[in-house]
């Protein structure tokens, strides 16, 4: 079999990903996502090696770490890691008898919560054994610098097979690492490079969109970031304030649940209702949540919910493409508002009414000190009640190194918000993974129950 096409991948991380890079050095902002996919056996690890062994070679920012730059004035470098090292990006482990899926869940999130070391490939490949039923997991960690959920779904092509025991292909021959190559005077010239390009990109995005003022100035730039800060900060909409009373403060205490729908089912939903699959999951998020806040007696106005938007085009899986878009949404009574108010919510977001204007302004926060920017960001985050995600992957059934995938659980980053909820198309279902700050929720399996709910009121409109 021919070696594998290695992808194009940029030697720097855009502003975006560096801005992405400096903030989790608060634990609270970490920006790397998982999946957990349950396979109906132990899937091979040797078989699973010599797929990923492929993909270090297709892939190269499997193999590459970060370098950063001179005095943090452009975005951090990808160069190969001369210590590059398969066995630790991939191993083994078991959850204890018998197996149960609330002990994989509570396995994954501590996994989830690891941070990455910083100075080795941004990347991690577990298989868990021990399952009832003799099924098996494979929880899957990438850092957000390497790519979206988007690009991952795109990378998991390197390593999926469409039947179970598929002919293997030749083992590849790993490239020898290449060095940056780069002294002190090289990257201080590249720094210098890098800002004039940025600069100009920069006056070209923001001038005129958000304060009307060219940003070539001192106070031009501080106006703009202001806008920034009084977009994130809580509001008030007609005397009305946005954001939950009960979910605070923010903390580092997580929980994992995970939900299913069939996706006819939603579709069904979707058409009846007058809006899309994405409408139906949003407002699956936005009635559980309200549905929380009832049962204790608590009416919010007002939630905030974040919602990434693809950007991406053509065929590559690298980097990421992807603006954060915020929205207001008002605190429905049941599940069938709550559709109304997200449909006509995101068709606002469609026609424009929503900018990424931390994304606009990346290369301008990432120059702050840490201290502040990550304190800039923690403000805004917590001015965010809830994350929402939706990905599509695969319509067909999978197999990874012999196993079959029953499902594939996305877990999303917080990043500061209360809870991320995000869905993964795939053979016929929408599988959903739910990641809570169960220092700010304090029954987070509660709100899984209210969207359990929520999810089947929608879909019994359907019927």
């Amino acid at each position: 079999m021919a070696r594998p096409r290695e992808q194009h991948f940029e030697r720097h991380m855009s502003d975006n990903e560096a801005l992405m890079w400096n903030l989790e050095k608060d634990p609270a902002l970490s920006s790397w996502f998982a999946s957990l996919t349950i396979l109906d056996r132990p899937p091979s690890l040797e078989r699973l090696r010599a797929r990923l062994a492929r993909a270090v070679v297709a892939v190269p920012r499997l193999r590459q770490h970060v370098v950063a730059s001179v005095g943090r004035l452009s975005p951090p470098a990808w160069v190969d890691d001369p210590e590059f090292d398969l066995d630790r990006h991939v191993w083994r482990i078991a959850v204890p008898s018998p197996g149960a899926d609330a002990d994989l869940h509570e396995l994954a999130i501590r996994l989830l919560q690891e941070p990455f070391d910083r100075t080795r490939p941004l990347w991690q490949f577990i298989v868990i054994e021990g399952l009832a039923d003799g099924r098996a997991a494979l929880f899957q960690k990438m850092h957000h610098t390497i790519t979206d959920g988007e690009g991952g779904v795109r990378l998991a092509e390197q390593f999926v097979d469409l039947e179970r025991d598929p002919n293997e292909p030749d083992p590849p021959d790993v490239p020898a690492p290449v060095g940056d190559g780069d002294g002190f005077a090289e990257s201080a010239m590249e720094v210098v490079g890098h800002n004039v390009r940025r600069v100009g990109g920069l006056a070209r995005r923001v001038t005129g969109s958000v304060v009307g003022n060219p940003l070539g100035t001192a106070q031009g730039l501080g106006r703009a970031v202001k806008e920034i800060d009084r977009s994130l900060r809580p509001s008030h909409e007609e005397g009305r304030t946005v954001g939950s009373p009960l979910w605070k403060p923010r903390t580092l205490k997580r929980w994992f649940g995970s939900l299913h729908v069939p996706l006819a089912d939603v579709k069904q939903a979707g058409r009846v209702l007058g809006g899309t699959i994405n409408d139906v999951f949003v407002a699956g998020a936005l009635a559980g949540a309200a549905a929380y806040h009832h049962e204790r007696g608590v009416r919010p106005d007002l939630l905030r919910a974040a919602m990434p938007v693809s950007t991406r085009k053509g065929g590559t899986a690298g980097g990421n493409a992807f603006a954060i878009t915020t929205t207001d949404l008002r605190v429905p009574d049941d599940p069938i508002e709550a559709f109304a108010v997200v449909h006509e919510a995101l068709a606002a977001v469609k026609g424009g009414g929503s900018m990424d204007l931390i994304g606009q302004l990346a290369m301008v926060v990432n120059l702050l000190p840490t201290s502040v920017l990550t304190s800039f960001a923690k403000d805004a985050a917590a001015t965010v009640d809830f994350t929402v995600s939706n990905v599509r992957a695969a319509p067909v059934e999978l197999y990874i190194a012999g196993g079959r995938c029953e499902a594939v659980l996305p877990m999303g980053p917080i990043s500061g918000t209360a809870f991320n909820l995000s869905t993964l198309s795939y053979n016929g279902g929408l599988d959903m993974g739910l990641v809570v700050d169960a220092g700010a929720i304090d029954d987070p399996a509660g709100l899984r129950d209210h969207l359990v709910a929520a999810f089947d009121t929608l879909i019994e409109v359907g019927r």
